[in-house]
């Protein structure tokens, strides 16, 4: 069981790290804090919602990753003893 909490614990982690990453690469929609950080520039770029649709799937792929994650390790010290 250690090893498995270890496990679940580095998936976490890495998972953790690379949702706020893909998060951080998301256009802003307008206004609030994404304009703080260049949001409300437009890019001119060909197929940038591709881009946007592909990051989109990816992020919420990391999420449920990371959601799985934290159920599991909820699990395992609920079960665990």
């Amino acid at each position: 069981m250690d090893i498995l909490k270890i496990a679940l614990d580095a998936v976490l982690v890495i998972t953790g790290l690379f949702l706020t990453l893909l998060i951080l690469m998301h256009k802003g929609q307008g206004g609030g804090m994404s304009e703080m950080f260049g949001g409300s520039m437009s890019s001119t770029m060909g197929g940038s919602s591709v881009a946007q649709r592909n990051l989109d799937r990816i992020t919420i792929t990391v999420a449920l990753v990371w959601v799985a994650c934290i159920v599991g390790h909820g699990l395992l010290i609920r079960f665990a003893g």
